[in-house]
């Protein structure tokens, strides 16, 4: 094997590779899996120039996997250019998968969390995404959800918005945030819960089947918070199955009104983008603003 391979493969103590091949599936960083000597493969991702998304990554990975609900490749090392995940097999989707898929999602938004936030900023893409409560300390504030519209509206939207204008898209989307804040506030103060622990980036390239046909969570964005900002995205870009919204709500029902709350949700992933992929999604954005005016 040559000596060209990620040296965070070096933690796991099981000398060089005798193989690395890349893979496709990411914008970001460079996928690979490594096989070694004994036969045993892992995935690995590395990328230049931030260092500490992989550290974010997986401190999230490691929040999903406590609440025990669904699959996420287990952290087997990571370092400041790199990160080395359990090499989950891609299978084919056992009978009633999106049933299964919508239980067990509803299930991981039953595992609360101290506080709207998570201990440090992490990324969403490849954009920081600020999880500082608005009061000061993680872990220091209510637990009831209460400070989540302020939460939502400031760390999420205002961000964006106002990363938007240094992009060059312009103040006008500021401008209708804040004209539009005191309703936004109002609807999302209507459905006060205590938070729970969300993927944050949850779409269909954000997920895979596994070996034995069942769900598996990659690439999260993890933080505390509203789950119906968790499924405000899962319905952006074409929806899941319709299966998997119905076995979630017969799992763990939303409350009323959370139609109208949606475009709210999906205005920060919107913004987003906007800011990754360019003005393709201005439009979108506007619209959903002018909604709430």
């Amino acid at each position: 094997m040559s000596a060209d391979y990620p040296r965070v493969l070096d933690a796991l103590g099981k000398g060089p590779p005798v193989a690395v091949r890349r893979v496709g599936g990411g914008c970001i960083a460079d996928a690979r899996i490594a096989t070694f000597e004994d036969g045993s493969s892992v995935f690995v991702k590395t990328v230049a120039g931030v260092p500490d998304m992989f550290e974010r990554e997986a401190e999230g990975l490691e929040a999903l996997a406590e609440a025990g609900a669904l699959r996420v490749p287990g952290v087997l090392a990571v370092d400041a250019n790199g990160l080395v995940l359990e090499f989950v097999a891609q299978g084919s989707p056992k009978p009633g998968f999106f049933q299964l898929f919508g239980r067990r999602f509803a299930r991981l938004h039953r595992h609360a969390g101290p506080q709207c936030g998570f201990p440090h900023d992490n990324y969403i893409g490849a954009t920081p995404q600020v999880n500082r409560p608005l009061g000061g300390v993680f872990g220091a504030g209510v637990n009831d959800g209460s400070d989540w519209p302020g939460f939502f509206i400031e760390r999420r939207l205002h961000y964006q918005a106002r990363l938007a204008e240094k992009r060059g898209h312009g103040a006008e989307l500021r401008r209708l945030l804040d004209r539009c804040e005191a309703r936004l506030y109002e609807l999302l103060d209507a459905a006060i819960e205590p938070p729970c622990v969300l993927h944050g980036d949850l779409w269909s390239g954000n997920f895979m089947i596994d070996e034995t046909g069942e769900p598996c969570l990659i690439d999260p964005a993890v933080y505390y918070g509203h789950r119906e900002a968790d499924l405000a995205m899962t319905r952006l870009f074409g929806g899941f199955d319709a299966a998997f919204y119905r076995a979630y709500d017969e799992e763990f029902p939303l409350v009323e009104g959370h139609e109208e709350r949606l475009p709210a949700y999906q205005l920060y992933h919107l913004l987003n983008h906007l800011n990754l992929f360019g003005s393709g999604y201005y439009g979108q954005c506007e619209r959903i603003l002018r909604r709430y005016q």
